[in-house]
């Protein structure tokens, strides 16, 4: 069947090929079709056909084929229906080179800070992380969002739209209050687990300092020493000065939640992303506006590659119930009136 594949558009295949091979007997009708007229079994033999050489043939003769052409047609399309075509691809794996990246999001209250204007620090960093992604087609790469819980929103997924899809639908103040450093670092290394590659990266993506979790940031980042994942840490904010923060709060009087600016200051722990970078034979950075959080997307983009193995699933589309089944069932409908319109096909 590997000829089949080579005749058939792209994307469409059968599946079940071998019944194709039953279109063989359209051929061989003809073929006894072809003979028996030459032999006129059928035929009337006279000496003469000069009484009616002036006659001209009526509707009856001229289509006296047609019955035998849209019996042949019925049968064919019905083969083709029951070889169930479909459309789509098959599924492919190929070796690529890439790396096993996880990026850890902070989506705390905090992120809504807006130093990045016009925009908060948690629109930029949405941004630059689809950025870094979508330049990335080659790795495998997942999603955390974390705050007081940590949640792993994509696992490690070749499948560049559905992780791109759930980075958009993202949202502050889903995962509690405060900023567990060290549970996402935890979540991170968990995702990262089975993985084979050679080179495994979590990208950490914060404004603050550890406030919250079970897990001690050091102590996660000891672990990922141990598990040879290297972690890239970016503070992200302004180096210096409070900044203005929506903050949604309930009216007393009206009982509606309304917002409210206020000035606060969220100082990054440098240190301690430090320590954490330094730990794992990573780098920190310190993205201060959006051009600069571009950049150090940029800088963590120039890792090592190791070769890993990329499956691609694709859903079929059945075209049998739908397409091929009633197209068929017309065309055996219209042999079968054709053959009770002509009982006998005249010469």
């Amino acid at each position: 069947m590997s000829l089949l594949s080579t005749v058939l558009p792209p994307g469409l295949a059968f599946r079940d090929p071998l019944v194709l091979l039953l279109l063989l007997l359209v051929p061989l009708a003809v073929a006894l079709r072809i003979a028996r007229e030459r032999k006129g079994d059928t035929a009337l033999v006279v000496p003469t056909l000069a009484f009616v050489a002036k006659v001209k043939p009526g509707w009856r003769v001229r289509l006296r084929h047609l019955p035998f052409i849209l019996a042949c047609l019925g049968f064919a399309g019905l083969v083709v229906a029951l070889a169930r075509p479909r459309v789509g691809l098959e599924r492919t794996e190929s070796w690529t080179e890439g790396v096993d990246i996880v990026v850890a999001l902070d989506a705390s209250g905090s992120m809504a800070a807006e130093d990045f204007k016009p925009k908060n620090r948690f629109f930029v960093a949405k941004a630059a992380t689809r950025t870094f992604v979508e330049g990335r087609p080659q790795d495998r790469l997942g999603l955390i969002a974390f705050a007081g819980r940590s949640r792993t929103v994509v696992p490690l997924t070749t499948d560049r739209d559905m992780l791109l899809q759930r980075l958009a639908a993202l949202n502050m103040g889903e995962q509690g209050d405060g900023t567990a450093i060290g549970m996402a670092l935890g979540n991170a290394l968990a995702r990262l687990g089975a993985s084979k590659a050679k080179s495994k990266v979590v990208v950490l993506v914060t404004d603050g300092g550890n406030n919250a979790g079970e897990i001690d940031p050091d102590t996660a980042a000891n672990v990922a020493r141990g598990l040879g994942v290297r972690v890239y840490t970016i503070g992200v904010g302004t180096a210096e000065g409070p900044v203005e923060i929506p903050v949604p709060v309930r009216d007393p009087e009206t009982g509606r939640v309304v917002e409210r600016r206020v000035m606060a200051e969220v100082e990054v722990d440098e240190k301690l992303l430090g320590r954490i970078a330094d730990a794992t034979g990573g780098r920190f950075f310190r993205a201060t506006d959006p051009a600069g959080l571009a950049r150090t997307y940029a800088e963590i983009d120039r890792l090592e590659k190791t070769e890993v193995k990329t499956t691609t699933y694709t859903r079929w589309r059945e075209t049998f119930p739908r397409v091929a089944l009633p197209a068929a069932g017309l065309l055996a409908a219209a042999a079968l009136l054709g053959l009770l319109a002509f009982p006998v096909a005249p010469r």
